[in-house]
């Protein structure tokens, strides 16, 4: 994170507001204008914590908030010390530091603790960004330690392509989202979606009527929340103008002044639109698109300069050939609706399980319009595996949906992921 003063605005600055606000010192509402509210609030955590309250929060003061980010902290026991009398100091259960700490038989002294906070890990009041996404699935990952946190590739800024693994079933199914950039909002919904099902499996809450323990040992989820993690960050703010990946993103959307920039960007920070850029009548996409005008590198709807030419496509293709999905589906949005066919391609059960996940969400069963029906990632898996895959347009208004849908896009969502683990 950088340096944040007073007087600076962008997500960093609500990334600042909500981990005071996690650690008792609220500025009110999260904002992305650091101003006197979050400066008075800074202040009092500094002093809270014995370090200089200067009311800028720099390296020192972050090695004290981001563990409210990432939703814990690893503390060195001492004597006395049980996992009561941790829950009770640090405002969470003993349930859940022992649920973190599966192969620690006593607290001995020195011993090193990881200790949830009493508060979910991921947030639906901030915009994301790569390195958010990474504090929550790290988050995550320490709270359940039960789940595989791993890397499937990177995008050309070098930023890893992560993943969970969930589950000890032979039949595999793959859940991700923001392949487009200005469709951000499908990563805190995946990963809400993936935190209320590692509580359901721990026994904290209910999955949407089914039984949790039975997906976990039928199913192998694997869930990869940010497929476009550069673009992201170029539409949400968190990638500096200054930054050279930022200046030739610009220079690109220069070309096309009808798209709004940065929030008409879909593509990867290359100009690639990593939705058309698989194997699947790619040339038929781009056929379609260049007859749109989309020649070469775009903010959206460039297909490429071959199928898989960009590196997070190409990711997720040899991730999808290596792990042998039997159901696959794509968070995007918006319209919900639910984008079921390739072609004349109709795969066994495609049809059926559809409609249950139109049943259970309230989406709508269509076919992809024509003009984007072609080098999508459902297509190539379809086409190429002859199983059930599928597009989620999640949510309703203008790309980019904020932050502030979250709560009215979550819950049909969860209950489409839920059926398609349970159906898959």
């Amino acid at each position: 994170m950088k340096t944040l003063k007073i007087g600076d605005t962008g997500i960093y600055v609500e990334y600042l507001s909500l981990a005071l606000r996690r650690a008792g010192f609220s500025p009110g509402k999260i904002t992305d204008t650091f101003d006197e509210s979050v400066h008075n609030a800074l202040v009092a955590f500094q002093n809270s914590v014995n370090i200089s309250s200067d009311g800028i929060a720099g390296e020192i003061t972050y090695s004290y908030l981001l563990p409210y980010l990432k939703g814990y902290d690893i503390v060195t026991a001492e004597p006395d010390d049980t996992p009561q009398s941790l829950a009770r100091k640090f405002s969470t259960t003993p349930e859940a530091i022992k649920a973190a700490n599966p192969m620690l038989e006593s607290f001995l002294p020195g011993a090193q603790i990881v200790v949830p906070f009493g508060f979910d890990v991921v947030s639906d009041e901030v915009a994301y960004s790569y390195e958010l996404t990474g504090w929550f699935m790290d988050g995550l990952k320490a709270r359940y330690p039960f789940v595989t946190l791993a890397t499937a590739g990177t995008s050309p800024m070098e930023k890893e392509l992560k993943y969970f693994q969930i589950g000890t079933g032979g039949n595999s199914v793959f859940f991700n989202a923001s392949h487009h950039a200005n469709e951000w909002i499908t990563t805190p919904v995946l990963m809400k979606f993936t935190e209320d099902y590692l509580k359901a499996l721990s026994g904290e809450s209910s999955l949407s009527g089914r039984n949790p323990r039975e997906l976990y040992e039928t199913k192998s989820l694997y869930v990869m929340p940010l497929v476009n993690p550069d673009g992201v960050d170029l539409v949400t703010g968190a990638l500096s103008v200054t930054d050279q990946f930022y200046i030739n993103a610009r220079n690109i959307a220069s070309s096309y002044p009808t798209i709004e920039f940065p929030d008409g960007w879909k593509a990867n920070i290359l100009g690639t639109d990593l939705n058309l850029n698989y194997p699947a009548s790619w040339d038929k996409a781009k056929e379609i698109k260049y007859g749109l005008g989309f020649t070469g590198p775009a903010p959206r709807d460039f297909v490429g300069s071959s199928p898989l030419s960009a590196l997070e496509s190409r990711t997720v293709y040899n991730f999808t050939t290596e792990k042998n999905f039997s159901l696959t589906v794509s968070l995007h949005t918006q319209g919900e609706v639910i984008y079921w066919k390739y072609l004349d391609y109709l795969p066994p059960r495609s049809e059926e399980i559809a409609k249950e996940l139109s049943r259970v969400s309230g989406y709508a069963m269509e076919t992809t319009p024509y003009a984007s029906g072609f080098a999508g990632y459902k297509d190539w898996y379809i086409s190429f595996f002859n199983r059930p895959g599928y597009t989620v347009e999640i949510g309703r208004g203008t790309n980019p949906l904020p932050i502030s849908e979250f709560q009215n896009i979550y819950p049909p969502v969860k209950n489409l992921l839920t059926e398609a683990l349970y159906l898959a």
